[in-house]
C-alpha cells in the first residue's frame, strides 16, 4: 500500500507531501490544476522515461519519492531480498530529474536502475487511464490476471517445471549430437591418457621425485657436508663440541660448591649435551642413506624428462598433469556411453514432452473456464459503465511456435478483446482508441478479478471522462468497491464519483510571486462538500449545491452500510476511513 508521496519542484508543484491510507483516495481540482501530475509522479517513480519539461521552472531538479508498505509475504518484499535491497520491510521508491534530462534513482535508499525501479514498481502500484504505461495492455500483464483469477498457481508452476525438465534433457542431447563420430576423438584421448598414466603424477609422489632428484644430483657435497659436521660434532680425533662440552662441564662441576648458581648453568648444558646427542644420531643415519649412485641419479633425471615433456605437450605445469588426466578419464567414460545414453535421453524427452502436454492441458481447461466467467462479468461490467452493447472476450489462441516445443507458459496465450458498441467486431485492448473507454474497460476488468491482480495499489486517471449522471455513480461505486480490496487511487472531475472516497484531495492553482503555482490539500468533511458543491454548481456555488453534495456523501455512506459482504464501522459523513 502507497503511504506517502512526496513533490518537490515538479512542473508546477513547489513542495507537496501527501500521506494516503486503505480504500478509496480521490483527487480532484480545476481543469489545468495539476490533478494528473500525482498520477504523472507515479509514473516517473515506476520507471517512465525522464523529461526535463517536468522540473519546475528555475529549479535545477525534480524530486519525487513514494513509500510502500508491503504486506506479509509480499512480492515486492521477495523481490527486495533476492536484488539485496531489503531494508526492515520497508520499500522506499525515489528519483531525481535534473533539469538537463538526466536523472538518477534509488530504492530504500541505494542507487538503482530504471530496469530495477519499473520491475520493482510493477509489483506495487497499477496505472490506469490515458497512460501508454498501462499494464493492462501487456499480453503478459493480462496472462498473468486470467491466471490469477484462476487460482492457478500451482498448474502454472507444474508447466513451467516440466518444460524446463524438458530443455535440460534436450540441452544435452544437442551436445551428444553435435560431437559427430566421437571414434577418432576416443582414439586420440585414449593415447593421450595411456601417456599420462604411464607416470605417477599424483602430488605426493611428484614432491619425492623432485627431493629424491635433489638428494642424488648433490651426493658428493652433502656426504662432505655430513662427515665434516660429524667429526666437528663429535669426532675422536680433533676436539670436538662433545669433548669441550664435557670438558667444561666438569669444571663448573668444581666450583658449583662455591656458588650454587652454576648447577643451573650445568643443567642446561646437560640439556644441551642431550639434543647434541640426538643430532649426532640424527646426522649418521642422513648420512648413511647418502651414497653416490650415477645410476639412480640417471633414472631420476629420465623420469623427470619425461614429465617436463608431458607438462610442455599439454601445456601446463607438472602439478596440473594429475587434475587433466582425471578429465581425459571423465570425458572417456562419457564418450563410451554416448549411444547408450542417446538411447535413453530420447525416451527421457518422450516421457517429459508427455508430462508437459498433461500439465499444459489441465492449465488450458482452467484458463478456458475462468475466461468465458471472466468474460461474461466484466461485458456486464461494461454495460453498467456507460457502454451499452458492448462486449468484452478473453480470447485464447495457441502460443506461438506450434513446433511441439514445451513452453513454459503453456499451451496458449491470451489477448483482451473489446467491442465498444453493439455490431461491432472485437478487437484488442490495446487498439482500443479512446482513453475514456479505456479506463472504464480496465475498471470493469479489475472489478470483475477483483481480487486476482497481486498489485496491491490502483491507479485511475480520468477514468470517469466522456461520461455523467447515472453512470458516473455507478463507476464511483464500482472504484469504491474495488476499495474494499486494493487501494485505489482516483483522479476525478466528477461530484458522482468524488463523493464515493474515503479520502479527498484537491489540487489547485494560483499565481505567487508572478509565478504559477500548484498545491495540494486533504480535504475534511466541511471541505468534502464545498468541494463536490463546486464541482456540481461551477460558478455560481448555491444552498442547491451544498444540498446536492451532501446527498451524494450521505449516498456513498448509505451505499457502503447496505452493500453484502462490507463490514460495517464508524463513519463520519465524506470523511476519510
Amino acid at each position: 500500500m502507497l503511504t506517502h508521496l512526496t513533490l518537490k519542484d515538479f512542473a508546477v508543484v513547489r513542495a507537496a507531501e501527501l500521506e494516503f491510507g486503505p480504500g478509496m483516495t480521490v483527487i480532484s481540482g480545476e481543469t489545468g490544476a495539476g490533478k494528473s501530475l500525482l498520477v504523472d509522479a507515479l509514473g516517473f517513480l515506476s520507471g517512465q522515461r525522464a523529461d526535463s519539461g517536468v522540473v519546475r521552472h528555475g529549479a535545477a531538479r525534480a524530486e519525487l519519492s513514494a513509500e510502500f508498505v508491503p504486506g506479509a509475504g509480499a512480492a515486492a518484499l521477495a523481490w527486495l531480498q533476492a536484488n539485496e535491497l531489503d531494508e526492515d520491510g520497508q520499500c522506499q521508491l525515489r528519483r531525481v530529474i535534473r533539469a538537463d534530462g538526466g536523472s538518477r534513482a534509488w530504492i530504500n535508499g541505494r542507487p538503482a536502475t530504471l530496469a530495477q525501479l519499473t520491475e520493482l514498481a510493477g509489483l506495487l502500484v497499477e496505472i490506469h487511464g490515458q497512460h501508454e504505461h498501462q499494464s493492462l495492455l501487456s499480453r503478459a500483464s493480462q496472462l498473468a490476471l486470467l491466471d490469477a483469477h484462476a487460482g492457478n498457481e500451482a498448474a502454472c508452476a507444474a508447466v513451467r517445471q516440466a518444460a524446463a525438465a524438458w530443455q535440460v534433457l534436450s540441452g544435452e542431447r544437442e551436445q551428444l549430437l553435435a560431437r559427430g563420430d566421437v571414434g577418432d576423438r576416443i582414439g586420440w584421448l585414449q593415447h593421450q591418457l595411456d601417456e599420462l598414466e604411464r607416470e605417477d603424477l599424483e602430488p605426493a609422489a611428484l614432491a619425492e621425485l623432485d627431493a629424491a632428484h635433489r638428494r642424488h644430483a648433490h651426493a658428493a657435497s652433502l656426504i662432505a657436508t655430513c662427515d665434516e659436521a660429524l667429526a666437528g660434532l663429535g669426532g675422536e680425533d680433533a676436539p670436538s663440541v662433545t669433548r669441550q662440552l664435557q670438558q667444561i662441564r666438569t669444571q663448573l662441576a668444581r666450583a658449583a660448591g662455591h656458588e650454587p648458581r652454576l648447577g643451573e648453568v650445568d643443567a642446561l648444558l646437560e640439556g644441551a649435551g642431550l639434543q647434541l646427542e640426538e643430532a649426532l644420531v640424527q646426522l649418521d643415519r642422513v648420512r648413511a642413506d647418502l651414497d653416490l649412485d650415477p645410476a639412480r641419479l640417471e633414472l631420476l633425471e629420465r623420469r623427470l624428462g619425461r614429465i617436463h615433456d608431458l607438462a610442455r605437450k599439454h601445456r601446463l605445469s607438472p602439478s596440473e598433469l594429475a587434475t587433466h588426466r582425471d578429465g581425459i578419464a571423465t570425458e572417456l567414460a562419457a564418450l563410451h556411453d554416448a549411444d547408450a545414453r542417446l538411447e535413453r535421453l530420447d525416451a527421457e524427452i518422450d516421457a517429459a514432452a508427455a508430462t508437459w502436454r498433461q500439465a499444459a492441458a489441465a492449465l488450458s481447461a482452467t484458463r478456458a473456464q475462468a475466461a468465458q466467467a471472466l468474460s461474461a462479468a466484466t461485458s456486464a461490467l461494461i454495460a453498467e459503465l456507460g457502454m451499452g452493447g458492448g462486449s468484452f472476450e478473453v480470447g485464447l489462441e495457441p502460443a506461438p511456435g506450434g513446433d511441439g516445443r514445451p513452453d513454459p507458459l503453456g499451451a496458449e496465450r491470451v489477448e483482451f478483446l473489446v467491442a465498444a458498441n453493439a455490431g461491432q467486431p472485437p478487437r484488442p485492448l490495446r487498439k482500443v482508441a479512446s482513453g475514456g473507454e479505456l479506463s472504464r474497460i480496465s475498471l470493469a476488468i479489475e472489478v470483475a478479478a477483483l481480487g486476482s491482480d497481486a498489485v496491491p495499489t490502483m491507479v485511475f486517471d480520468e477514468v470517469d471522462s466522456g461520461i455523467g449522471g447515472a453512470v458516473a455513480e455507478i463507476v464511483g461505486r464500482k472504484l469504491r468497491a474495488l476499495g474494499r480490496a486494493r487501494q485505489v487511487l482516483c483522479v476525478t472531475h466528477l461530484p458522482q464519483v468524488a463523493a464515493q472516497g474515503h479520502a479527498h484531495y484537491r489540487v489547485s492553482k494560483a499565481p505567487v510571486e508572478g509565478i504559477t503555482r500548484s498545491s495540494v490539500e486533504r480535504l475534511d468533511p466541511e471541505g468534502r462538500e464545498a468541494e463536490l458543491a463546486r464541482m456540481l454548481g461551477g460558478v455560481a456555488i448555491g444552498p442547491e449545491a451544498h444540498a446536492a453534495a451532501r446527498r451524494l456523501l450521505d449516498g456513498a455512506i448509505d451505499h457502503d452500510v447496505d452493500a453484502p459482504g462490507q463490514p460495517r464501522g464508524t463513519r463520519r459523513r465524506g470523511g476519510a476511513r
